[in-house]
């Protein structure tokens, strides 16, 4: 594996401990600042601490009891709820805190100064005795009334806003992906291959929540674009074989003259990715593993070729595009599927004029969407360098929290130019 048992361990502490600090916060900006009931006060205790387990085990308990990967589901739709409720406390707050600093203190009205008296004409002892000043005035005391109030309106404005941005985002997770149409020069194309079309999916995630009637919706949409060929660039699956041949199967439904093509992303190798590669050959589609086929004929072509992805390229089976590349004429004009956009500025100098890659998710939802754009220098969308050029689908499907907030899920119609 290329991750070692120490970074992964290290990995899961930190988003442990990130866990249980934001739970403790929620606990105490909607339960314990807005009540000094007892019982309020346990029930978000108990509430807290029975959504927060899961959430800290699901990783580890859908590997090894794969049946509770629909619990999981659960575990993560709250995932998303929580950040939604974690960035919304700390806007309002920050807004109460904004309009406080605005207002100002609240002024004490000070008692009057007594008028001085005249100085004598020789200090008495009475003159020279240490004089105490007036106590200043005390500071207002705390409307406490006020505080639970305010404490109340931010709690009540926040679990709104997460509400609503949860149900919008989980609405637009399990809605058909627009389609999205996109025109690359290909260098090398054959004239006679120009306007070529790739139905290009990816991240599809097919299990216990995505199933057959959302693969045969994709489906449909795939085929009135009228593909000359469909690329599905990985992580397509989340469960077994025997799971989820029955939704898989809609795959069998694509209609392409040139076929279905496949390649493996890191979650076929959670699932056993050489018994899915073998089932989807059952199913009719091409699967590339480190190989290239010749797409065309006499009269025009070109290489589409296809890589493990690139988790496992220090793994006895991993990427490798040395061996995808092997015996391939150079000079003919090539794709290339890998289910990362890494090594994207390698593929092009090695020849492939187009790269398809998705894994990113576009960041799925809001504020992710944010931190995938930081990580990752080519995010989602078309990029090019000199004459190559790379996809990264946001993803046609979704994984962990149904969400799709600011990267609406994606199936990408690609046209190939002759150059």
């Amino acid at each position: 594996m290329v991750e070692s048992p120490l970074r992964i361990i290290l990995f899961i502490l930190l988003v442990s401990v990130a866990s249980v600090l934001v739970h403790v916060y929620l606990y105490r900006r909607l339960f314990r600042d807005t009540s000094t009931n007892r019982t309020w006060r346990t029930a978000g205790k108990v509430l807290l601490t029975a959504l927060c387990l899961p959430l800290l085990l699901s990783w580890v308990v859908t590997r090894v009891v794969p049946s509770a990967f629909i619990v999981a589901v659960a575990a993560w739709t709250w995932m998303g709820v929580a950040v939604y409720l974690l960035l919304a406390l700390a806007l309002l707050g920050a807004v109460r805190q904004a309009v406080a600093r605005a207002r100002g203190p609240r002024a004490v009205v000070a008692p009057l100064a007594m008028a001085a008296p005249a100085p004598a004409a020789s200090p008495s002892l009475a003159d020279l005795a240490v004089t105490v000043p007036p106590p200043s005035p005390a500071a207002p005391p705390v409307d406490e009334d006020r505080r639970r109030f305010l404490a109340r309106a931010t709690a009540g404005g926040a679990v709104l806003a997460a509400g609503g941005l949860t149900g919008y985002g989980m609405w637009s997770a399990f809605h058909p992906p627009v389609v999205n149409e996109v025109a690359v020069r290909l260098p090398g194309l054959p004239k006679s291959m120009d306007g070529f079309t790739i139905v290009h999916m990816s991240d599809i995630h097919v299990g216990p929540v995505i199933q057959r009637r959302f693969m045969d919706e994709l489906v449909r949409r795939a085929n009135a674009l009228k593909p000359d060929l469909v690329a599905i660039t990985g992580d397509l699956v989340d469960g077994t074989v025997p799971d989820l041949r029955h939704s898989v199967a809609a795959l069998q439904n694509l209609q392409a003259r040139a076929g279905t093509h496949f390649i493996t992303g890191n979650h076929e190798y959670y699932w056993n990715a050489s018994t899915w590669a073998d089932a989807l050959t059952g199913l009719g589609v091409t699967v590339l593993r480190n190989r290239h086929v010749t797409v065309g004929d006499a009269g025009g072509a070109f290489d589409l070729v296809g890589v493990d992805d690139w988790s496992m390229r220090n793994g006895p089976k991993g990427y490798n595009l040395d061996a995808a590349l092997a015996g391939r004429d150079p000079g003919r004009a090539a794709v290339l599927l890998a289910h990362q956009p890494s090594n994207w500025d390698v593929a092009a100098k090695a020849g492939m004029g187009l790269q398809l890659s998705g894994h990113t998710h576009g960041g799925q939802f809001f504020p992710f969407t944010i931190a995938v754009s930081a990580i990752w220098k080519h995010d989602a969308g078309l990029f090019q360098q000199g004459d190559s050029s790379l996809y990264v689908s946001r993803g046609t499907g979704f994984w962990g929290p149904p969400l799709r907030v600011a990267a609406p899920s994606e199936i990408v119609k690609v046209t190939l130019l002759a150059v």
